[in-house]
């Protein structure tokens, strides 16, 4: 009986250590990787409307039928150019009738200044009194200030009659012209319009969040963005930013920026659209691979690996997406270590064999230009 009990007895130690064997072999083994922290370059684009640097509207001055057109439609033109003349008939006749006003005066005056030297020989001789002498001095000052007056009426003529000759105001491109010879215009009207495109402007506007995080980050001491045009091509030529306003806009609660691109090729024209890429940077930031993620009722979980190597399921608050990447805002350390991959099958207290890896030899990314979503 002694004999029999010893060897039950010996059975089943043998037989528990066999299941301990057995569930020490179940283990299985997982790689685990620990956040990286670097300086993160990312970019954000912005919808930007395109202006050109000078663009005007050239508007007629008078009212009158356009006589003719000296330019055509797109055509390059020269400061001072002429563009348009209006029929000016009339104001050719006032300037004639103020010209003929002006002589006439000048020859009033002149008269009287003659009449002044005879009185004055006169006083001298005692002829007549110093009274009369002081009545035509006054009579000379008075054809003075007629002879300003019609000088100043010759001369109001004459820009009248220069209003008939439109010419440009600076180097540029005719735009489109609506009205053609014999059209009737009223002052005002508009003719045409002369965009300047050698350089353009982008406007485009930033939340509140992106206006501060651009100046506490200290990314506006790199002015330089680019830009991409509607048909998603980079554009060719680096911006500036120059401006940025003042207060934001109530109705939408953005602030608007402005950068000025070169122009060289004539590619952008006023009133074209494209998206400005700023580009940032968020410094110290905590970098997990996405593939080591997993959601939960639209919260973000990673399994944690603790000291005796059980997995521990965490929630992450993420601060920013990249295409392979999470920036965490908060909910992990630098020294934790995660599952890298197979987050979706394994279980919260499972225990694994931990695999430490450098992830930035796992992912295979150079993680300096990242694109953010």
């Amino acid at each position: 009986m002694k004999i029999s009990q010893i060897l039950f007895l010996a059975l089943c130690v043998i037989a528990a250590s066999c299941d301990s064997q057995k569930e020490a072999e179940k283990v299985d083994k997982h790689e685990v990787v620990s956040p990286m922290v670097k300086n993160t370059a990312y970019s954000h684009e912005y919808v930007a409307e395109i202006h050109s640097v000078k663009y005007v509207e050239i508007r007629s001055k008078l009212k009158g039928y356009i006589e003719k057109i000296h330019v055509d439609e797109g055509q390059a033109v020269k400061e001072g150019q002429l563009l348009f003349t209006l029929n000016a008939l009339e104001f050719d006749k006032e300037l004639q009738k103020a010209n003929a006003a002006y002589k006439n005066a000048i020859a009033d005056m002149k008269a009287t200044e003659v009449e002044l030297k005879n009185v004055k020989l006169l006083v001298e001789k005692n002829i007549v009194s110093k009274t009369e002498l002081e009545v035509i001095k006054a009579k000379v000052d008075a054809l003075k200030a007629d002879v300003e007056e019609a000088l100043a009426h010759k001369e109001q003529a004459a820009l009248h009659l220069s209003f008939s000759q439109i010419k440009a105001p600076y180097n540029g491109i005719i735009n489109r012209i609506p009205n053609k010879v014999g059209s009737l215009i009223a002052e005002g009207d508009v003719l045409t319009s002369i965009s300047d495109n050698r350089e353009v402007f982008a406007y485009f506007n930033l939340s509140e969040v992106d206006y501060l995080n651009y100046i506490s980050n200290g990314e506006q001491k790199s002015k330089t963005v680019s830009l991409k045009l509607a048909n998603n091509v980079l554009y060719g030529h680096e911006g500036k930013i120059e401006m940025i306003e003042s207060e934001f806009d109530r109705s939408t609660g953005n602030i608007a920026f402005r950068a000025r691109f070169p122009n060289p090729d004539a590619i952008l024209k006023h009133g074209s659209n494209g998206k400005v890429i700023v580009n940032k940077q968020l410094k110290n930031a905590l970098l997990i691979p996405q593939k080591s993620t997993f959601e939960i009722q639209d919260k973000l979980y990673v399994f944690v690996v603790n000291q005796e190597g059980v997995l521990e399921q965490r929630n992450i608050i993420p601060k920013m997406r990249f295409p392979d990447f999470y920036a965490v805002e908060s909910g992990l350390s630098k020294d934790d270590k995660i599952l890298f991959e197979g987050a979706e099958n394994a279980k919260d207290g499972n225990k694994i064999h931990a695999v430490p890896v450098d992830l930035e030899k796992a992912m295979s990314l150079n993680t300096k230009d990242l694109s953010r979503r």
